[in-house]
């Protein structure tokens, strides 16, 4: 099987107005996306990049990222939009197992690094992986 031929970055672009129409709940201004933490950043990049690579149909992410809403509303999330990411990259997490990219091992084991990572770190400082 050979790889899925990369989707370059002017044809992303020109796809983005398409993209952004099949989320119609994402936090945008006239300019496209918004973001309140760079992290958000990093995961709607991320989802772009393996997007561009074929990983999985726009129409595929947006059914996970559905999924992920739902199923956080039916857990009692009140839905007051600053959530958003959070479901992002939950949906980023499933459809990325879903694929073979990563395995729910593999992301148990970033979080734990993540998270130590964090509590060593002092406030204001970056946080650094060992």
């Amino acid at each position: 099987m050979s790889a899925p031929a990369c989707t370059t970055s002017q044809e992303v672009s020109r796809e983005l107005p398409e993209l952004l129409e099949a989320l119609p709940d994402m936090p945008r201004d006239a300019a496209g996306p918004v973001f309140a933490a760079p992290w958000q950043a990093a995961a709607f990049a991320m989802t772009l990049a393996l997007y561009e690579r074929g990983v999985f149909t726009w129409p595929e992410w947006a059914a996970t990222l559905a999924d992920a809403i739902r199923d956080a509303q039916a857990h009692g999330d009140p839905d007051r939009g600053d959530t958003y990411y959070t479901h992002w990259l939950t949906a980023l997490e499933r459809i990325a197992t879903a694929k073979g990219c990563v395995t729910r091992e593999g992301l148990i084991g970033r979080k734990d690094a993540w998270d130590a990572a964090a509590r060593r770190t002092p406030h204001g400082q970056p946080i650094e992986l060992d």
